[in-house]
């Protein structure tokens, strides 16, 4: 298992965009729209320890309560139904079972920690890095 990044949830994405890259230094990487989540994402990447944050709005949503802005931490893995298998065994909740984002080569799954957070799993297609 490999820790890949943390999202947080965002008021607006040019605003925080501009905060992460030109006050705390870190790098942009990608943007994307994920119509079927209702939501944008982007990353930044701290040039010295490599540590991404995936900056995540939601349409629709301009306002939060204190506590909300965690979205998720996400960890690669390299067998996701073999993985679930086991958390299971352990009463580990699943959020969401395995899917495919429109577009995507990676399965993913959500599972959720004894605090209600949000971990991502992401199973990478073979040869997509």
């Amino acid at each position: 298992m490999r820790f890949l990044h943390t999202s947080i949830t965002v008021k607006h994405m040019d605003e925080s965009l501009s905060f992460y890259t030109e006050i705390l230094g870190l790098e942009f990487e990608r943007r994307r729209t994920i119509p079927e989540n209702h939501a944008e994402i982007a990353f930044v990447r701290d040039p010295a320890s490599g540590a991404r944050i995936e900056l995540t709005h939601w349409d629709g949503k301009d306002a939060f309560d204190p506590g909300e802005q965690l979205d998720h931490l996400a960890f690669e893995i390299p067998d996701l139904d073999r993985f679930l298998l086991k958390a299971r065994t352990k009463e580990v909740r699943v959020a969401k079972e395995p899917y495919r984002l429109s577009g995507g080569t990676s399965r993913i799954a959500f599972i959720l920690d004894p605090n209600d957070v949000w971990i991502e799993l992401i199973e990478r297609a073979p040869g997509s890095g």
